[in-house]
């Protein structure tokens, strides 16, 4: 495939097995929302966009999956939560909970030591400590995709790696584009997508 084709086939993938709930859509256009403001404000309030990236998106978009979506049997697509996890290309529930376990104690690391081993001046101020965080915090963003689109170059091969990281950057955009009706779908009392909704219906009788 070309770059272009696996990209819309990791897109399609993520999508089909990860995404039925209409509430994790719903959550998943407000995290890209503020991914999108953070991507503005990288430049110009480098603290503030990482604050918001790492307090209101990632959590906005892991809690859907974590609570909302079906764990279940995927009727639809024929496949188990556990064969999806196992086949997942960027990172399943497993691995999330790893990466949000760091993310969490990783400002511990300036409580240890405030000058992080001799790496920054020490925090003056509460602004300081928070820009202290943040950049702590980019670390641990970036080195989650640099590890894991190495990671995937390693077991499966360079391209599967590169447009998997591409589909990270640029995911924000993608959801904002496929989940944006999922606010008013919730109000209709569309839960799920239809094909789902119709297979939960089908087991129930």
């Amino acid at each position: 495939m070309t770059f272009t084709e696996a990209l819309r086939e990791q897109r399609w993938d993520d999508h089909r097995y990860y995404h039925h709930n209409r509430v994790n859509q719903a959550l998943h256009l407000v995290s890209a929302v503020t991914f999108i403001v953070s991507y503005a404000l990288l430049w110009p309030e480098p603290a503030i966009a990482v604050l918001l990236a790492w307090l209101i998106a990632m959590p906005s978009r892991q809690i859907g999956h974590f609570f909302f979506e079906p764990h279940d049997y995927d009727v639809v697509n024929q496949a188990t939560h556990a064969h999806k996890e196992d086949i997942k290309v960027g990172y399943n529930l497993q691995r999330k909970a790893v990466l949000l376990t760091i993310w969490a104690v990783s400002p511990l690391l300036l409580i240890a030591s405030p000058s992080l081993f001799g790496l920054i001046t020490p925090a003056a101020d509460w602004w300081a400590v928070a820009n202290h965080v943040a950049g702590l915090w980019i670390v641990v963003g970036v080195g989650a995709v640099v590890v894991r689109s190495v990671h995937l170059m390693l077991i499966r091969d360079v391209q599967t790696g590169l447009v998997w990281a591409a589909k990270i950057v640029t995911d924000p955009f993608h959801d904002v584009l496929l989940y944006h009706r999922a606010p008013l779908q919730i109000l209709r009392g569309e839960m799920m997508e239809p094909a789902q909704a119709a297979a939960a219906s089908s087991r129930t009788h």
